[in-house]
This record gives structure tokens, sequence and C-alpha cells, in this order.
């Protein structure tokens, strides 16, 4: 058995020491990085973030929004700037973004920029229930009047009530926020609007300020009273050099923002009715039917996100069902102008309002220059193309076939054969009579036996 050597032995109480000092070393050096990093987060100032929110206040504003928030006090951010250039919004939404900025739990500030933007109708609930208000130079807020959803007057009991629940609204915002309620007050009863040196004056902002640095250096040792899960605290902001953050919309809702407008959601959904309208015509494309399908959820989206008018899309597919006719009945053009009327009313409901008017919401509607074109345009394809049908079809009537082309082909019975009646085979609908006179109902398979120029006889497939 093998032992250590003697100098072995003396040689270890000198590596104890030394492994003892190593270790009292590195634990001083992790003890004054752990001081020296609690002293620079100390020093450095937190964040603050910026919300830019440049369209109508919508469901989709809202949520981000309140995305924005909960990510500023899960990261302990000093602030929240959003940055407003709005007509107005839905009165739902707006109820739902000035809740969530009443109850913020860090300090918000609403600044209406940049130089020439808005803070019309909901925008000036949403800038009044901040907790600093702000404006830059060439800006304008108020005119939340109630109008109705074609900017039209209210009649005089709608317009009392409209008018007083939601003056009473603003009201309870200027009460919370210490603002003067009379000028807030105006904006609804009077539609008055200010620009930014009047808002100053009247007291429904706190600041003017060039750009947002420039905000977050005026704001800079202001107390503002926040909802902390104890109850109320007084906060003192640090702001003066903040490191700024954007808070972006996450891929979604910018895609859903993006085809929140009227005339976007126009235009997809009638690219969606025309993409499976060329599907159903020509099965098997593949191409257009996706494409359609998916254009024509985009803009029920969009129609689910704006105060839109589902009776305008119902009639804007309708008259893809009459293009449809036009090219099955030889209808002289009839089914294509009325499928041409279809679409034209179709984008005027499209976001016609008929109920209780929104008192916050701006004049929306489907422009001219959007539903002229697409009218237009399908208007004359599918009379030109319904003439070629039809003027193929009678010559083949007045000359026969030359070759049998369709028969021993597997069809559809689209229309009863009792004993004559409509099939679709290849893509067409023709003419059909059962051979044997007996009756074929709707959707049985047919086999073609014979050709008569556009009359086929079938019949019932085994």
């Amino acid at each position: 058995m093998l032992r250590p050597s003697s100098a072995h032995l003396r040689h270890r109480p000198a590596l104890f020491a030394w492994l003892r000092v190593t270790w009292l070393a590195m634990s001083v050096l992790a003890v004054a990085a752990g001081m020296a990093g609690a002293a620079l987060a100390q020093v450095q100032p937190r964040e603050a973030h910026v919300v830019e929110v440049d369209a109508i206040i919508s469901p989709i504003t809202e949520r981000y929004i309140t995305r924005a928030l909960e990510e500023a006090e899960r990261s302990g951010a000093e602030a929240v700037v959003i940055t407003l250039d709005t007509p107005g919004g839905l009165l739902s939404a707006t109820r739902d973004i000035t809740e969530k900025l009443l109850a913020a739990p860090v300090p918000v500030a609403v600044y209406v920029s940049p130089q020439g933007a808005h803070a019309a109708s909901a925008g000036t609930f949403v800038t009044a229930a901040a907790h600093i208000a702000a404006m830059a130079p060439g800006t304008n807020i108020g005119a939340a009047s109630p109008i109705g959803g074609q900017g039209e007057d209210l009649d005089e009991t709608l317009k009392e009530k409209v008018f007083e629940d939601t003056a009473a609204q603003i009201r309870a915002i200027a009460e919370t926020r210490g603002r003067p309620s009379e000028p807030l007050e105006a904006t609804v009863l009077e539609a008055k609007s200010y620009t930014a040196e009047e808002a100053l004056e009247v007291g429904i902002i706190d600041v003017i300020a060039v750009n947002v640095n420039d905000l977050l250096k005026q704001i800079d040792g202001r107390t503002v009273v926040i909802l902390a899960e104890d109850g109320e605290r007084s906060v003192t902001l640090h702001t003066a050099d903040a490191p700024v953050r954007n808070i972006r919309m996450g891929l979604f809702d910018r895609i859903l923002s993006y085809i929140a407008d009227p005339n976007i959601a126009f235009l997809l959904i009638s690219l969606g009715g025309l993409g499976l309208f060329v599907e159903l015509w020509n099965p098997g494309l593949i191409f257009p039917g996706v494409a359609g399908l998916v254009a024509l959820v985009l803009g029920l989206a969009a129609l689910g996100s704006l105060p839109g008018n589902w009776a305008g899309a119902a009639l804007i597919l309708l008259a893809f069902v009459l293009f449809s006719i036009e090219f099955n009945v030889d209808g002289f053009g009839v089914f294509g102008a009325l499928g041409v009327a279809s679409i034209v009313l179709g984008g005027i409901l499209l976001f016609a309002h008929f109920g209780t008017p929104s008192p916050v919401l701006p004049d929306i509607r489907v422009s001219w220059w959007a539903i002229t074109p697409v009218a237009g345009t399908m208007g004359i394809g599918v009379l030109l193309f319904a003439r070629e049908v039809g003027r193929t079809r009678r010559e083949q009537f007045r000359q026969g076939t030359p070759e049998p082309i369709l028969i021993g082909m597997t069809g559809m019975v689209s229309a009863a054969l009792a004993p004559e009646g409509k099939v679709r085979v290849r893509g067409e609908t023709w003419t059909a009579r059962a051979l044997d006179g007996s009756h074929i109902e709707r959707g049985a398979s047919v086999v073609v036996r014979t050709e008569h120029g556009a009359l086929l006889e079938v019949e019932r497939a085994e």
C-alpha cells in the first residue's frame, strides 16, 4: 500500500490556505459586483414606453393600449406616452380605453402629435383620461358632439339623451383627473374644438411639447396619482433622461389595423366573392378559391372591427350569385345589371347605420372612388363574358356540334330532370333530358349519352 510522501504532506496546508484566500477574494468580488449593479440600477433611469395610435379608435386600439400598459407595469417603466392622432372611434372601445387609463398602474401621458394631428370625438375622451394631457403645436382637440351615422343631425329627443349621457361621461373623466369640466363638456354640447394654445389656456391639457423628448423633459418632476394594488399612490416622474422604447403592435393587430378601413374592407369582400365565384365556375383551379376565401375572411374581420352593416356584405356577395345566373340562363344582361346594382348598393350600405348613433364615431363610408371602379370593371367583364357564352351556345344550337365532346362524361343534375332540366358537365351548365323520360332528382350523378346541339340526353350513373 502506497503512502503519501512527507514532502506532499508538508505542501497540503499551503494548498488549503491558497484555496481559502481564493474563495474569500471571489466572495468579496461577487458582493462588490452586486452592490455596484444595485447602485447602477438606481442611477440608470427607467424607460419611457411610447405607443403610437394614428387610426380610428377600435377594439384593435383597445387591445394595443392594454398590452402596452401591462408591458409597462411588468418591466417597471417610468411612464407610458401615447401619441394620438384620430378622427374618433367606437363608443365601446373608447369607454374601455378610458377605463384602462383611469385605472392605469403606471403614469400615462397622452400626446396629440405630430403637428397637424387632431384628437377629435373619441380622442378627446382618451386625452382627458390620461394622467398628463399634452399637445404639439398646430394640433387641435374637441368636436365631440354626437351625430348620426351618415353625419346628419339627430332629432331632438334622441339628441338630448345622447348628449346628456356623453356629457356626463366626460364630466366624470374631468373630475377624476382634476381638469375643468366646462370646456370639456363644451366639446360635447357645443361641438367646441380647441387649438393646442387654447386647450392649455382653459386647462384641458397640461403641456405643449414639440416632440416626445421635449415632453419627457417638461413633465420631469411632476407628481401624479396612480392606482396600485394597495390603493392610490403618488408618483414623482423622472423622465428627463429616460431612454425611449417604442411598443409596437403585434403582427396580427397590425394587419387588422391596416385593413380596418371602409374602402379596404369593401375591396376585400368584393375580391373574396370574385375569387369564390371563379373557383365555382371553374372547379379545380384552387388558387382563386383559396385567395378568395382568405380575402373574404379578412374583409369580414375588418367589418367586425368597424361599425359595419352586414346587409351590405350580403348584397355584395349576392351580386356574384346574379352574375352566375346571367351566365347560365342567357338573361340578356338583366341579371348582370342587377349584380352591378347589388355591388353599388352593398358598398353604400356596408357602413350605413340606422340605429342609435355613436356619440364619438366619425362619419365612415366607402368612397365612390372605390365603389365605381369595382362595380364598373366587374359589370363590363361579366356582361362581355356572358355575351360570349351566349353566342357560343347559340352557334352550337344552330350548327350542332361537329364532333361529340361530352358523350360518356359524368355530370351532376343542377335542376331536376322531369324529364328536362339542367346538368353541370365539365364546369358548364347544359340543358338536359333524361334518356328514358324518367325523373332524376337534383344532385344525382348522370352520364351523357347523346348530344343534340345545346341539349344533352343523359341517364342516371350507376
